[in-house]
């Protein structure tokens, strides 16, 4: 199939095309969980109605989102092969978007969630360089290796909490937890991710763990990073010594022990993309503990 083979293009395709593109849902997503964190976690409470209207809060969520966006972009940018194969369905630049176009929209969505995180604070605005050019690397080379693609998305994923914890430094071991939490559930979802695109990943020379490892190897090593996860967040709770917190983590056995016997018995492509959206419902629910955190 040739993606460069398209047909005019109107401005519905182009809105159509770029919200797609720039997976507005995920993004939406970013902006509710780093709130809840600021509001939950962060506190005080009863002051939500200040830290909704905080400018800084504003601009710091919208840095995030920024370059959130720009990191999808250019990864499709650079997986338009591999997507043709894995998901045909949802390739947006060559298609329905010029190339040139997307890279743009990359470089310019950057340099605004570089400026607005500067307005928030320097210190902001380095952690985001650092993200930017993790993310660049990661699109254009590290995604195709082994386990390290995977690492620099889930440690991006935490990062979108502990972020807050530099402007506001109130309560960050209680937001360290949850920024663990996130980081552990989207390693075990990239894997599992992996898994699901081998066909794609394998025809275009890719790395990754289930191609040089083989599925049922991979799945023993998300045993053991399901086995860190638990032990991490329980040894964290205990640490804080927060009684309520250990009987939140208990009941997130439930969905967690699901999804474990869901991936013993995963052997399929529909499989690991039930398992990935299983990996999603069990970060929903992490998030929901924030309540009673």
């Amino acid at each position: 199939m040739n993606v460069s083979a398209r047909p005019k293009t109107s401005v519905r395709d182009y809105i159509a095309g770029s919200a797609r593109l720039v997976r507005m849902t995920n993004l939406v997503i970013v902006v509710l969980t780093q709130y809840l964190t600021r509001i939950l976690l962060i506190g005080p409470r009863d002051d939500w109605r200040s830290i909704i209207a905080n400018v800084d809060m504003f601009f710091l969520s919208l840095s995030t989102v920024c370059i959130a966006a720009a990191g999808y972009i250019i990864n499709d940018y650079f997986d338009i092969k591999i997507d043709i194969v894995n998901k045909p369905e949802r390739v947006v630049v060559g298609r329905y978007l010029k190339r040139r176009w997307a890279m743009g929209a990359h470089q310019v969505l950057n340099v605004l969630g570089a400026l607005f995180g500067l307005i928030v604070s320097p210190y902001i605005f380095l952690v985001n360089v650092f993200s930017i050019t993790l993310l660049w690397f990661y699109s254009e080379r590290y995604k195709r290796m082994p386990f390290i693609g995977n690492f620099i998305v889930s440690l991006l994923t935490g990062f979108s909490l502990l972020i807050l914890t530099v402007h506001f430094p109130m309560n960050r071991h209680l937001v360290f937890i949850y920024a663990v939490f996130s980081f552990f559930i989207s390693l075990i979802r990239e894997v599992v991710k992996d898994m699901e695109d081998i066909k794609g990943d394998e025809a275009h020379g890719c790395r990754t763990l289930p191609i040089i490892w083989g599925i049922r190897r991979t799945k023993n090593f998300l045993y053991f990073v399901v086995l860190m996860f638990v032990t991490a967040l329980f040894v964290m709770a205990r640490a804080l010594d927060n009684d309520v917190l250990i009987v939140l983590f208990f009941m997130l056995l439930i969905p967690i022990a699901w999804m474990c016997a869901s991936l013993a018995r995963a052997d399929t492509r529909r499989d690991f993309r039930q398992i990935s959206s299983l990996c999603k419902i069990i970060m929903l629910l992490g998030l929901i503990t924030m309540i009673w955190a």
